[in-house]
């Protein structure tokens, strides 16, 4: 049994990102920090999936008339820039990182294989990884899914500019609603712009555990997270079953430890007891 709990960030290429430059040195050396904050637990590891849409974005691409696999392809390159930097700041932090990549470019860094993944994480080492899943048509929030998949983590983080969940972009419409709450079903059915669909039906379907939507440009958000103090649970209605039990795995809930006691705050959305992870949510959250 792994000593750690692993969480995945799915990080904005705009969190890189500084009064309009494509990259920013301040702003990398800021999220190098924020994950520092987490890693110094040595019961918490982190893997980080980065975007690219900071250099470019192989949807806008193609709508400015490139062939789609053009487009994707470049987008894929500028995650690996983005990986590189945060990589080189994380160190300049004292925290040991690895990139790696899914396109193979070996003078560069690590092509992405999974089981060298987890020894990295479990010799204490953050994990950036790039290049989506080296296919075009699909985006980095679909790779950030599938990693978790993989890696078997706990929660996906996903780092973004708005405090969590609304029911429209609140910078575009100040009456909008937070969402404290919700499943990936519920978001699939209000279409809300959180992930991609193909991202969060892969999700509902095969991870099956919670994605947590945060803002990563605030100072010690990410360590609030991952200690269940704030954020915005996407609860999977298809990992409870109608008698409260957890269906497998020890990390069924975000913010549980390795031996299954929950952090402080998780009282609204659970309770765990640790030895037999039993849950008890509402009705309403169960199947």
């Amino acid at each position: 049994m792994k000593s750690y709990s692993l969480y995945l960030i799915k990080l904005t290429g705009e969190a890189l990102v500084k009064n309009g430059e494509h990259f920013s040195a301040s702003a990398a050396r800021f999220i190098a920090e924020e994950i520092r904050s987490v890693v110094r637990n040595s019961s918490v590891r982190l893997a980080v999936v980065v975007g690219g849409g900071n250099v470019v974005r192989g949807a806008e691409l193609e709508q400015q008339g490139l062939d789609r696999n053009v487009a994707d392809n470049m987008g894929m390159l500028a995650t690996v820039q983005n990986a590189l930097l945060l990589e080189y700041f994380l160190e300049q932090s004292g925290v040991p990182a690895r990139t790696m990549t899914s396109i193979p470019m070996n003078n560069i860094a690590e092509p992405y294989i999974y089981k060298r993944a987890l020894r990295h994480l479990a010799k204490g080492r953050v994990v950036v990884l790039s290049g989506g899943i080296g296919e075009p048509y699909v985006s980095t929030d679909f790779a950030a899914v599938q990693r978790a998949c993989q890696l078997d983590a706990v929660a996906i983080l996903k780092g973004t500019k708005v405090d969590g969940i609304y029911d429209t972009d609140p910078k575009k419409n100040k009456h909008a609603k937070f969402i404290s709450e919700t499943t990936y079903n519920e978001v699939l059915r209000l279409q809300l712009a959180v992930m991609d669909e193909q991202a969060f039906s892969h999700a509902r379907n095969r991870y099956k555990r919670p994605t947590h939507v945060f803002n990563i440009f605030k100072k010690g958000n990410l360590q609030r997270v991952v200690q269940g103090k704030k954020s915005a649970p996407l609860l999977c209605r298809r990992y409870v079953s109608r008698k409260g039990k957890c269906k497998g795995g020890t990390f069924a809930y975000f913010g549980s430890c390795a031996n299954g006691a929950a952090h402080a705050g998780n009282k609204l959305f659970c309770d765990i007891k640790p030895q037999t992870h039993a849950f008890f949510f509402s009705q309403r959250m169960l199947l």
